[in-house]
């Protein structure tokens, strides 16, 4: 799932509409290197193999990418497809590049590689044929996420072709069941096959970089944790009876009652280390007066004053709090009946860290009636605890960055959608999103029609990646 930050540079950033039909502003054009020309192979084997969960195989993309690392050296022992016998076609690949010493805790290399479905009579082209034109390639997945998961397998062919001899073990994850609910490969891995994963940290998606209208980057994300989903069921129950004989006790009045102290409600506000930093980095490149309520809020995250002012914008005012709004209801059974039940599903999006124990005690108290339940709609999120912006982590990053962006600002970001670092960071391998993969404000058909990735934006996401993996693992 990826998505752009929450920035002032164009009014839909927050909610990122896919702009299925407008044509993006044609990228530079690009003469690859050898090494990018191998590179576009795997990247074109990888987007052309469908991993739609209705008739796609993870598994057969996972054994391609696996055929590519056994090719360029890789033992047996050191690349497996991991199949559950129950989704034979939602299978992972993991591997690792070994290190020479044996007390540096490993590394983990994470990227999905199953996709969101896609009609060809829908598309301009065929979404499981990688063209390129003007610039970009067009393809479901090109962008989210086999961009990365590409880049990944062949920094793995690249290190070992090299002879690099990493100090700590490079792990690499390409899994399935992001962009569904059931089977999730890498919930699957760290809880059946931990060892295959287990990590000092993890690299993952869920934070790009931002082009401005001309084609120019302006500001490169790391994404350093995300909010947990969660639904609620709030149900009023009542023995109903004819609608000509109507009594105080309606299952709907109860209901409604409930919703309306719920959405009269907000959480409060709490840093973490992205939302801290994001609201620092910002203040540079917004109006005086939302600067000054941002460096006011950096001071004190319960500002009154700084928060009238900035969580007038959705985005901010999510990145800053938990929020549960209703997003379904369903009462009665009779136009001519009173109601014998009503319900309403709480939709959270619940800030990293916080158990999801804790929301629904909230939501309870808000409720504040016997006559309506609140109960989880589906099994409970794990809890997400935030990863640390350390120095060992920001230093590889603004280095690498500085060389191939220079000037570039580095903006730390809370995602408020949902990746699989959610399982990562709850098994406890702190994990980032970070891919210095550029794309534009409107998304570039992400989850929708003419999925695009840039070509120089890939290409150079790709140098980015390989140096800061290199950085990471140490080693010569």
């Amino acid at each position: 799932m990826r998505l752009k930050a929450l920035l002032p540079t164009t009014a839909a950033l927050a909610a990122l509409p896919v702009l299925a039909s407008a044509q993006p502003t044609p990228g530079p054009q690009v003469t690859p290197r050898a090494d990018q020309t191998a590179f576009r192979a795997l990247y074109k084997e990888l987007v052309e193999i469908d991993t739609t969960l209705s008739k796609g195989s993870c598994t057969a993309a996972a054994e391609a990418m696996g055929a590519r690392l056994k090719a360029a050296g890789y033992p047996e022992g050191d690349v497996k497809v991991v199949v559950d016998p129950k989704y034979p076609r939602e299978g992972s690949l993991v591997a690792v590049l070994r290190g020479a010493d044996a007390k540096s805790k490993p590394m983990l290399l994470l990227a999905h590689i199953d996709v969101v479905e896609a009609k060809r009579e829908d598309w301009t082209r065929d979404p499981f044929k990688l063209v390129e034109e003007n610039g970009y390639f067009y393809g479901r997945g090109t962008s989210d996420d086999k961009a990365q998961a590409a880049i990944w397998a062949d920094t793995l062919v690249r290190l070992k072709q090299s002879g690099f001899k990493p100090k700590r073990d490079i792990k690499m994850a390409l899994t399935c069941g992001e962009e569904s609910e059931g089977y999730n490969g890498i919930e699957d891995l760290v809880k059946n096959h931990r060892p295959l994963v287990d990590a000092e940290f993890a690299l993952n998606e869920g934070a790009d970089g931002l082009l401005d209208e001309t084609g120019k980057e302006i500001v490169l994300e790391v994404q350093a944790g995300e909010k947990v989903y969660q639904d609620f069921t709030l149900t009023a129950t009542n023995p109903g009876g004819h609608s000509s004989r109507p009594v105080p006790d309606n299952a709907i009045y109860h209901l409604t009652a409930a919703v309306g102290r719920i959405g009269a409600y907000q959480f409060p506000t709490r840093f973490i280390d992205a939302t801290r930093g994001y609201f620092t980095q910002m203040q540079a490149r917004v109006p005086a007066d939302q600067a000054a309520a941002m460096k006011a809020l950096v001071a004190d995250v319960g500002d009154p004053e700084a928060l009238k002012v900035l969580t007038r914008d959705a985005g901010w005012n999510s990145i800053l709090r938990t929020t549960c709004v209703a997003t379904m209801v369903n009462a009665g059974h009779a136009p001519n009946a009173l109601p014998q039940r009503a319900t309403a599903n709480i939709n959270c999006r619940i800030l990293p860290g916080t158990p999801v124990d804790e929301v629904k005690a909230k939501l309870t108290e808000l409720v504040a009636d016997p006559a309506v339940t609140v109960s989880l709609a589906h099994e409970a999120k794990p809890v997400s605890p935030p990863p640390a912006l350390t120095p060992a982590i920001m230093g590889p990053i603004q280095k690498n960055a500085a060389k191939q962006w220079p000037g570039v600002p580095i903006v730390p970001i809370l995602l408020t959608g949902a990746t699989d670092g959610v399982h990562t960071n709850a098994a406890g391998i702190p994990t980032y999103g970070v891919s210095g993969l550029f794309g534009n404000a409107d998304g570039d058909g992400v989850h929708g029609l003419n999925e695009r990735m840039r070509v120089k934006s890939l290409y150079d996401g790709r140098d980015f990646l390989y140096a800061l993996v290199k950085d990471y693992a140490g080693g010569k």
